[in-house]
């Protein structure tokens, strides 16, 4: 049986604990606010500008763009959006998971890590990574998403992939977020019905206008995803430090508990072996 002293020692080292993870559950929740603020702002530029393209695509149906080319897959990309720090619960593990039960050929694929947590992950498996970017998964900016969706343009119009899939977390609440993986390149075909809803006038004339237009929705696309994916992020570490808060709480009643049966059971002892000291004086 522990000493009091070795119960009063543990509790005293999970309260420093719980102290940790209440400040940084009121950090993650400090900036989840503001993380889902500019993941809601961003929500209708991303839809109008998916608006106008569609009506643009449709206009010019017979204009030629090496963004919606499709063509025999021979390799494909992954794009896969993690959290730079732990302590986040299963958020960047669940995403992972996800990518790799889409992938049907490790050997034609390759890997562009968003985050340290993925990097990591396929580094130790020796995927093949073939770009990598680290240090703003909690507060993305749009110069990073142009960033990444330059560097996913260019491979594929030279031919490096074939297909491009991006893996990211869609944030629902800061209790729920859902990993998801959706197709980024060729770019989709629209509908005629969808791009009917919504009439525009193109001057110049509507292939030189989505020229011009694709670049810009792929970072629209993958901005979005970030915004969305940092909101998870820190909805999920919020969501971890809360529940370790609430467990080491439970933990240290526990603890108290047991510290006043083994100091009750000291007392008693104690108070015995005076009882028994004085009957042997009779």
């Amino acid at each position: 049986m522990p000493s009091t002293q070795d119960i009063r020692r543990r509790i005293k080292s999970i309260k420093s604990i719980q102290q940790i993870t209440k400040a940084m559950k009121m950090v993650a929740a400090a900036r989840l606010r503001k993380a889902q603020e500019r993941a809601i702002a961003s929500r209708p530029f991303t839809e109008k500008i998916r608006q106008v393209m569609t009506s643009v695509a449709h206009n010019a149906r017979d204009a030629v763009h090496p963004l919606l080319t499709a063509r025999e897959v021979k390799r494909t990309a992954y794009v896969i959006l993690s959290s730079d720090k732990g302590l986040a619960g299963a958020y960047s593990t669940n995403v992972i998971k996800e990518a790799l039960a889409h992938i049907q050929n490790r050997d034609n694929t390759g890997f562009i890590t968003v985050g340290r947590k993925a990097r990591d992950y396929f580094k130790r498996r020796n995927f093949s990574i073939d770009a990598e970017y680290s240090g703003f998964s909690e507060k993305p900016t749009y110069m990073n998403a142009v960033e990444i969706a330059q560097r996913i343009a260019d491979s594929f119009i030279v031919g490096e992939y074939d297909e491009v899939y991006l893996a990211y977390t869609q944030f629902i609440s800061p209790i729920n977020q859902k990993a998801e993986v959706i197709r980024l390149l060729p770019i989709d075909n629209v509908s005629s019905e969808e791009a009917a809803k919504h009439e525009y006038i193109f001057e110049p004339s509507a292939p030189e206008v989505l020229s011009v237009l694709l670049p810009r929705y792929l970072e629209t696309v993958l901005y979005g995803a970030l915004l969305q994916a940092a909101a998870s992020e820190l909805g999920a570490r919020m969501t971890a430090m809360e529940s370790a808060t609430d467990n080491a709480e439970e933990l240290i009643s526990k603890l108290v508990l047991n510290y006043n049966k083994v100091r009750q059971a000291t007392i008693t002892r104690e108070i015995s072996e005076i009882v028994g000291g004085a009957e042997a004086l009779k």
